[in-house]
């Protein structure tokens, strides 16, 4: 037996690279077993560990990532302790193996930092916070001076010198990066003036965006129109151009409904008794009408006011009991917020007749809601209109030049 051994020793010795790739493969043999062991026992064992633990944030830490990058280092471990049985390994091996193990470590680092973004916005302070933004320039910190370090190991050179190498290409890594260091400093901006959050409705005219912020990364915001489509905003261009951002009203819980209506200026007149008589059976406006009608007749007896002629003294008009009726039947209605900015009132007359404008706030955000609500009261409204014997002016359509050629 002992012969044998001896006669293959010489044998190898006779032939160094058959040696040497023997070795070789023995080595990454055994690295490859150390990688199985690693990979197939120990990670599956704190997997299981981690599965049956009742907080998430274990899972979200110790996830499937951040282990088999940790599963990779312990092989190139093995190999680098084992490189002395090959002489012809020289230094730059080594190098290149201790490069590999720095890699992986910032690329665990990396996805240590995700995972710890990760848990912090499950709080709700953090949830709506650009986080990601953040991390994505310390990742591209690390990533740069883990290149710096990688490259000094392979080199040989030493990291500080090379570090401090930097600031003669300073001019040129502010080039490369200027699309960076400006979404950065946007993204502080944003933060700190708190002007968009995840989960915000912003409406940007100039960039045809008009929906929900999606994602907030360091480069990029992802915005979801109400047309289902998904718009990428440059961070940076959010600070240059200018928006509309809806939290407001989403957080006040009610959505403003502002729109005129245009009443034919020829259409408006004083109300006469019988008007006036019939006007008092609407219930809305009948205690109104009363008080209205008694404090006209005391004012006018008061200052003995010829009421012969119906232009002396004080009147009732359609168009001022119509804006009352319109106060009582908005104040009749449960999804109008009464603790906001109510008011009906006339704007200035224009070509297109006297606009009666409702300025009012619904109890609710919601789109589809919003629209029902605001299209009941303008249906009433534009129906109403003629009771007051009010025409709700419009420009000539083909119908009415046909009624004048006949």
């Amino acid at each position: 037996m002992e012969t044998t051994i001896n006669n293959i020793s010489e044998w190898l010795k006779a032939n160094p690279l058959l040696f040497t790739l023997i070795k070789g493969a023995l080595i990454i043999l055994g690295a490859i077993i150390v990688y199985l062991i690693i990979h197939k026992v120990v990670i599956s064992l704190i997997t299981k560990v981690v599965k049956k633990t009742k907080t998430e944030f274990d899972d979200i830490l110790l996830n499937k990532k951040l282990l088999q990058r940790f599963s990779y280092i312990f092989p190139i471990i093995f190999i680098q302790q084992f490189t002395f049985f090959t002489s012809e390994v020289d230094a730059t091996f080594d190098n290149v193996l201790q490069a590999l193990i720095a890699l992986f470590i910032i690329l665990i680092i990396n996805s240590i930092l995700d995972s710890f973004v990760e848990i912090i916005t499950k709080f709700e302070k953090f949830k709506d916070r650009p986080l990601k933004s953040y991390s994505q320039v310390i990742k591209i910190i690390i990533s740069i001076i883990g290149a710096i370090l990688i490259f000094g190991i392979v080199t040989g050179q030493s990291f500080w010198s090379l570090f401090a190498g930097l600031g003669a290409i300073s001019a040129v890594l502010l080039l490369v990066f200027k699309d960076t260091i400006m979404a950065f400093v946007a993204s502080i901006q944003i933060a700190t003036y708190d002007l968009v959050k995840v989960g915000d409705w912003i409406e940007i005219p100039a960039l045809s965006v008009d929906g929900d912020v999606m994602d907030m990364a360091l480069h990029t915001i992802k915005v979801r129109n109400f047309d289902k489509t998904i718009t990428t905003v440059p961070t940076n261009k959010l600070i240059e151009q200018s928006f509309k951002n809806w939290r407001g009203m989403q957080n006040t819980g009610a959505r403003r409904i502002k729109r005129a209506i245009y009443i034919d200026v020829s259409s408006i007149k004083f109300l006469s008794d019988e008007i006036l008589k019939r006007f008092s059976k609407f219930q809305l406006i009948s205690e109104y009408l009363k008080e209205k009608k008694q404090e006209v007749e005391n004012f006018n007896t008061q200052k003995v006011i010829d009421t012969s002629e119906i232009v002396n003294g004080r009147r009732l008009t359609n168009v001022g009991t119509f804006r009352e009726y319109l106060k009582a039947y908005l104040h009749s209605r449960s999804d109008i917020n009464e603790n906001l900015t109510f008011l009906v009132r006339q704007l200035a007359p224009g070509p297109d007749g006297l606009p009666i404008e409702i300025y009012v706030f619904a109890n609710t955000t919601a789109w589809v809601k919003y629209e029902e609500i605001q299209a009941d009261i303008f249906d009433h409204i534009m129906a109403v209109a003629n009771e007051f014997e009010l025409k709700i002016f419009q420009n000539p359509t083909g119908n009415d030049f046909n009624k004048l050629s006949k």
